[in-house]
């Protein structure tokens, strides 16, 4: 096996293990029942328009695209993980939002060069292991003069903390696979992007969730719905002494940010215009 081929190998297992993670649990319950608000910030901040040609990159349930075929775009949803996208394609369906729903990698979309007005990503390809190639697939599928959305955890909110905390626990990344939340640093994204991209405006704002009676129930719904949070803890199944270390620190982390029943969760949003 040459070492090209050997790297794919590695690759393609790298992805069926994240396809796997993202299909653990309920993910569309996250993006139903207490993030569903970032989708309409990203698609109103895209300024998408009827007729717009939009690709949401890593759209797991459509918690961007719905809105995005109801603000009149024509729009495509790609992810990894089809259990997503068939969740996505009833919901669609039910809000009456024309929705074109595609398994793809999002560090190898299956899109021509400058095939959409608008590529957006809500919390979804900052999960992408390889950043640069992400980005690139991104800047490549833009048309010249389009628009570029992402919408991202910052290391320093709730979520990116949240990361930080699950990370000793977890096994270790694989060689070159970078964190999530760097996605959610301005300076990041601009060397990701580079001068591929003009007018670039970059906002750090919260999301208040008030979906949970407290941490302990925070606490109970990530470890069942959330797909990160139950392959680590799965990671730590023969360990009792460990997840009871992470239970007791997931717990601390939601009682310090806990305010008036309420957490408010910092995220980066991020525009930028393909250059011409």
């Amino acid at each position: 096996m040459t070492g090209t081929a050997e790297a794919r190998e590695v690759d393609r297992a790298l992805k069926a293990k994240h396809r796997s993670m993202w299909a653990l649990g309920d993910y569309p319950a996250v993006a139903r029942n207490v993030v569903a608000g970032l989708g309409p910030a990203l698609v109103a901040a895209c300024g998408i328009e009827d007729g717009d040609r939009v690709l949401d990159v890593a759209a797991g349930s459509g918690n961007a695209s719905i809105p995005a075929a109801l603000a009149g775009g024509d729009v495509v949803a790609s992810d990894l993980t089809p259990e997503l996208l068939h969740v996505g394609h009833r919901e669609a369906e039910a809000r009456g939002a024309a929705v074109s729903w595609q398994e793809a990698d999002a560090e190898d979309l299956p899109f021509e060069d400058g095939s959409f007005d608008t590529v957006m990503s809500c919390v979804g390809v900052m999960f992408a292991p390889h950043h640069q190639a992400a980005a690139d697939e991104l800047v490549r599928v833009c048309r010249p003069g389009g628009t570029i959305g992402l919408l991202s955890w910052t290391p320093e909110g709730f979520v990116g903390k949240m990361f930080a905390i699950m990370k000793p626990y977890a096994p270790p990344p694989p060689p070159g696979a970078q964190p999530p939340p760097l996605w959610g640093r301005e300076d990041h994204v601009r060397t990701l992007l580079g001068v591929r991209v003009t007018d670039v405006e970059a906002h750090r704002r919260s999301l208040r969730v008030d979906a949970f009676g407290g941490p302990e129930e925070f606490r109970a719904f990530f470890k069942s719905a959330y797909g990160p949070t139950i392959s680590v803890y799965r990671n730590l199944a023969d360990d009792p002494e460990r997840t009871a270390a992470l239970d007791a620190a997931l717990l601390d982390l939601a009682r310090g940010a806990l305010q008036d029943g309420a957490l408010d969760w910092e995220y980066l949003l991020l525009t930028a215009r393909r250059a011409t």
